[in-house]
C-alpha cells in the first residue's frame, strides 16, 4: 500500500492558536501537492478516549492510502513513543498512548513502527510540539513515497486504551455518555448491535440523569420541537437528543461533567 497524498488532522489544539496552521505549513513545505483535511481540532483537551472515537468513526470514509495524523499528546516530550500504525488500507501517525488502539484489534496483526529515523523529522525538535516537529513531517514524507520500513523499527507492544463497555445488570443495559457533539447530542457507548441483542423484541426505556425516554426514533424530527428522543445515530451508537434543542442542557451539567454519565436501558 502506498500513501496517496491525502493527510487528515485530528487534534485538541482548537483554532485560536497557530498550531494547526503551523502543522499544515510543515506538511506543504515538504509535499506541496498534499491534500490536508481537518477531521476535528475541538477534541476535549488531553482526551485520548474522545479522539480515538472520532478517528475511528471518520477514517473509513477516506480513500485507501490516506495518512491520518492524531495529536492528542499529554505525554509529549516524555517516554511515550512516536509511532506509525498501518492497517490494510490506511496509515496512522501519532503518539503511542492508546490513541490508535481501537484500530489494532480489528486489524490484527497490525504493523506498527516506532518512529526513530530523525531525518524524517524537522531538524530541531521541541519538547512540547511533536505534532509540528515529528508527526507532520513524517506524514508528508510518507505521501512523497518514503518506505515506512525506513522510518524505524517494528514494535508489537502498543499502549492499550481502556474503553468503557456497556454491561448488563439483570433487566438493564448500562452504558455511558462518551461524547457530547456540537449539537448537544449525547453519544453513548451502546452500539446498535449490542442494543438489538439486548432488547430482542422488547421496547426500551432509557434513563440519563433526569431524562426519561420511551422507545427509539429514527429521526430527530419524529418528536415535537423541544422534546427529547433516543435514536441510533450516524455512528451506529445510541444517542440522546432534543429536537431543535440540546440534550446536554437538559442534564444541567457542563460537557466535562456529562462525559461518563450513566445511561440505563430497560426492557419494557
Amino acid at each position: 500500500m502506498n500513501a496517496i497524498g491525502v493527510i487528515t488532522l485530528t487534534t485538541d489544539f482548537g483554532l485560536s492558536d497557530p498550531y494547526v496552521g503551523t502543522m499544515k505549513g510543515v506538511i506543504l513545505s515538504i509535499h506541496p501537492e498534499a491534500v490536508v483535511v481537518d477531521i476535528s481540532h475541538q477534541i476535549k483537551a488531553g482526551s485520548i478516549l474522545h479522539a480515538a472515537g472520532v478517528i475511528q468513526e471518520a477514517y473509513p470514509f477516506f480513500p485507501k492510502g490516506t495518512v491520518h495524523v492524531g495529536v492528542i499528546d499529554p505525554g509529549v516530550g516524555g517516554q511515550r513513543r512516536p509511532i506509525l500504525l498501518m492497517t490494510e488500507d490506511h496509515f496512522f501517525v501519532g503518539p503511542d498512548n492508546g490513541l490508535f488502539w481501537p484500530l489494532v484489534r480489528p486489524h490484527q496483526p497490525p504493523k506498527i513502527i516506532h518512529l526513530t529515523e530523525t531525518k524524517y523529522f524537522l531538524p530541531r525538535l521541541s519538547y512540547t510540539f511533536h505534532g509540528r516537529d515529528i508527526f507532520a513531517p513524517v506524514a508528508a514524507h510518507l505521501c512523497r513515497g518514503v518506505d515506512p520500513s525506513k522510518m524505524g523499527q517494528i514494535i508489537t507492544d502498543p499502549v492499550p486504551l481502556h474503553r468503557p463497555r456497556p454491561r448488563e445488570k439483570g433487566n438493564i443495559l448500562v452504558g455511558e455518555v462518551v461524547r457530547v457533539d456540537h449539537f448537544g447530542n449525547l453519544v453513548t457507548n451502546i452500539g446498535q448491535e449490542n442494543l438489538a441483542r439486548f432488547l430482542g423484541s422488547a421496547r426500551p426505556s432509557i434513563k440519563v440523569k433526569n431524562l426519561m425516554i420511551e422507545g427509539l426514533r429514527k429521526t430527530y424530527a419524529s418528536v415535537p420541537a423541544g422534546e427529547p428522543l433516543a435514536l441510533i445515530g450516524s455512528s451506529n451508537y445510541l444517542e440522546i437528543a432534543v429536537n431543535l434543542g440540546r440534550a446536554s442542557d437538559r442534564l444541567q451539567s457542563d460537557t466535562e461533567e456529562i462525559i461518563g454519565t450513566k445511561v440505563e436501558v430497560a426492557k419494557t
